[in-house]
């Protein structure tokens, strides 16, 4: 059985610089940076809290890292302006 994915939302609010690349990092290999700080992604909820657990260990002491799970219902009130759009979501994934 597939296991269902939502779009998951990552924000993160880092302090230092060295610190913000490497949680970047994590998160650009998952997901789609759409503003400065913030990451989206389709992924089911195992990888999702892997990802973030992943991206929590490399934050200091002040930083934070917010992640939002948005469903179907959530996701079809969405509305996205400028020019960062996420990708619809997909039956296949080409890696």
């Amino acid at each position: 059985m597939a296991k269902s994915e939502m779009l998951m939302v990552f924000a993160y609010d880092v302090e230092d610089n060295r610190t913000r690349r490497r949680v970047a990092r994590v998160l650009e290999n998952h997901a789609v940076r759409v503003q400065k700080s913030v990451f989206e992604a389709w992924m089911d909820q195992d990888l999702a809290r892997e990802v973030s657990r992943h991206a929590a260990s490399e934050l200091g002491p002040n930083d934070s890292l917010r992640v939002y799970a948005v469903g179907e219902a959530g996701y079809q009130r969405t509305r996205v302006f400028g020019t960062t759009v996420l990708s619809e979501k997909q039956s296949y994934y080409l890696i």
